[in-house]
């Protein structure tokens, strides 16, 4: 048997970043003294979610990933703990700004970036006007404990996405998002409806069709940033499998889940289950357009 404990936390953001940073970090000690191995924390934990609003003054959060200092600091925390962290951040490339993650191994070792890919543009969730669409790929990376593959956020909706990754190995799928409400006015806020039921529904169906573990990572509470509010609906989760949740946190409350598997059984049952086995990428070329008929250049 190769078992693995795998980790969700989630937390509510303020204005203070060392106070968020200092948070996360609280939670991913707590998780590893539960016997985690690795370990997510959600979407852009060091700030409040400025995509938000449209502002320029946002674009400064944006640092490289080279010598950044949140990445060095859990660097360090991840071979205090023996532990795998994919850590979300704000990355500035070039002139271009990309909102990323950082996977980073048991022994601190940085083994590469992932860039979101699919960037969304709806009422409080601006990110269009943050980041450039990813141009790394999906990817997978073998770390101390498991195969991981890791997407961000809007990226959880998109079932191609979730397919690459478990195609190219991954034997967990972690999302760390900041999804809630759109953006309403701040008196407004309190009577919006925590609809995550479909959100939860989309990454447990990537589990099921690949017959790989989601651990989803998402906020809390409310914020308010430029005249409007949103409310995050926390309900992070842990799946099995075959879909089902194993592991879920309230909509509100700070929360550590965690959850263990045995990879052989894991490995096992995709054998099981010829999915893989009985694909035709060949029939599937409507995939590689927009319409469904012509293809893209």
């Amino acid at each position: 048997m190769r078992k693995i404990t795998v980790a969700a936390t989630q937390m509510a953001c303020g204005t203070d970043m060392e106070k968020n940073i200092a948070n996360a970090e609280k939670l991913i000690r707590e998780a590893a003294g539960k016997g985690a191995n690795i370990i997510q924390i959600q979407e852009l934990f060091a700030t409040q979610y400025f995509a938000q609003e449209v502002s320029f003054d946002h674009l400064a959060i944006a640092q490289p990933a080279e010598g950044h200092p949140m990445l060095e600091r859990m660097s360090r925390l991840a071979k205090e703990l023996s532990v795998v962290l994919p850590v979300s951040f704000y990355e500035s490339a070039g002139n271009c700004r990309f909102n990323s993650i950082m996977i980073i191994d048991a022994d601190g070792r940085k083994l590469g970036l992932y860039r979101k890919t699919h960037i969304p543009d709806d009422p409080g969730y601006y990110e269009k006007f943050y980041f450039s669409p990813g141009d790394l790929g999906f990817q997978v990376w073998d770390t101390a404990y498991a195969k991981i593959g890791v997407g961000i956020c809007w990226d959880q909706w998109f079932p191609e996405a979730a397919r690459c990754m478990a195609l190219k190995g991954a034997e967990f799928l972690f999302y760390p998002t900041a999804i809630g409400t759109f953006a309403v006015p701040p008196e407004q806020v309190e009577n919006e409806v925590l609809d995550y039921d479909h959100w939860q529904n989309v990454m447990l169906g990537h589990a099921a069709a690949n017959m790989t573990p989601v651990i989803a990572s998402n906020r809390i509470g409310v914020e308010e940033i430029g005249g409007t509010a949103i409310k995050f609906w926390g309900a992070s989760f842990i799946s099995d499998n075959r879909g089902n949740k194993i592991a879920e946190a309230p909509v509100k409350g700070e929360t550590i889940l965690t959850a263990t598997f045995d990879r052989d059984e894991l490995s096992a049952y995709r054998q099981e289950v010829c999915v893989f086995r009985d694909r035709r990428p060949a029939a599937y070329e409507a995939l590689f357009t927009l319409d469904g008929v012509h293809k893209s250049v």
